[in-house]
């Protein structure tokens, strides 16, 4: 029954950072939106709505982000990533 907790919330853990990424671009997706469809409207000077783009802009980095990192450590825990990004041995003092 431990496991079965244990790996519901690391779905958890995964699933709030991919559902943040996604409401942010939804944000980023509907201020260019609504600025690109207010030049058909003549009665309204279209106005681009940033606030809402960088909080979307935010949302969207510190989600992905999140789960980059995720994998990036869970792959270098494996030995799946490039010899560059493996961890360094110190060297013995001779």
């Amino acid at each position: 029954m431990k496991a079965v907790i244990s790996r519901f919330v690391a779905i958890l853990i995964l699933v709030i950072p991919g559902i943040v990424a996604c409401f942010g671009f939804l944000q980023m997706k509907t201020a260019t939106f609504d600025y690109f469809a207010a030049f058909g409207n003549d009665a309204v000077i279209p106005k681009f709505s940033w606030l809402t783009f960088i909080v979307g802009f935010i949302l969207f980095a510190v989600g992905i982000g999140f789960i980059g990192g995720w994998i990036f450590f869970r792959d270098r825990k494996h030995n799946y990533v490039a010899p560059r990004f493996k961890k360094k041995r110190p060297r013995p003092n001779v």
